[in-house]
């Protein structure tokens, strides 16, 4: 393999998708107006609300800010473990 080739491809490739993703969801942000502080609120009522009737992994939760067609999407990717019994 060549000093080219090893330069663009593999890791790189990985770096710059990971980079476009962050440039997308700051361009995201700063398009619907909403800062960082206010999504991190938001992400945390979120995990808060969702937390009262079943458990969840907190690690490996993912929200993000996504752009389909011409509408802006809020997407929630939440790992449920067990529901909780609830008192009816």
């Amino acid at each position: 393999m060549g000093f080219l080739e090893k330069l663009f491809s593999g890791s790189s490739n990985k770096s710059s998708s990971v980079a476009k993703k962050r440039l997308q969801l700051v361009l995201l942000q700063d398009r619907i107006k909403l800062p960082p502080p206010v999504m991190e609120e938001m992400r945390d009522e979120i995990i808060a609300v969702i937390s009262k009737y079943v458990d969840i992994d907190k690690e490996g939760i993912d929200i993000t800010l996504t752009q389909v067609s011409d509408q802006n999407c809020l997407v929630a990717n939440i790992p449920v473990l067990r529901t909780k019994h609830l008192a009816q």
